[in-house]
């Protein structure tokens, strides 16, 4: 993977933007068990895709962008309980996690691109 890749980007955007909304739960809806499970998911995802720049091998790459992929979906459920229980609102809810489901969407797309290439 190219180090000026657009997930390599997109995924630490989306980890500050986590970092952020992680510190107004805490500090203004002082939501805090569910709060850091969001905080944990959500920039692990870009740590995740961080590592797979220097994966051993191309299973590698695929492991740790698979991780990855499940930390997005965790961090979208983490999302939903928010919203659901009207910690967020509509439009916060919908703005981070359509971001997540682009960067899941993305990781997707890289694995079975990559995985495609393997059986070449």
């Amino acid at each position: 993977m190219r180090t000026d890749n657009q997930i390599l980007s997109d995924s630490k955007a989306f980890a500050l933007r986590t970092i952020r909304l992680y510190k107004y739960l805490k500090e203004e809806k002082q939501v805090y068990v569910v709060s850091k499970q969001l905080l944990r998911s959500g920039t692990s995802i870009g740590a995740n895709v961080r590592e797979s720049v220097n994966a051993q091998s191309r299973m590698d790459f695929i492991n740790k962008l698979n991780i990855a992929l499940k930390e997005a979906n965790e961090t979208e459920y983490w999302l939903e309980l928010l919203h659901e229980s009207d910690y967020l609102n509509d439009q916060q809810f919908e703005s981070i996690y359509n971001d997540c489901g682009k960067i899941a969407a993305t990781l997707t797309k890289i694995i079975k691109t990559t995985k495609a290439a393997a059986n070449e």
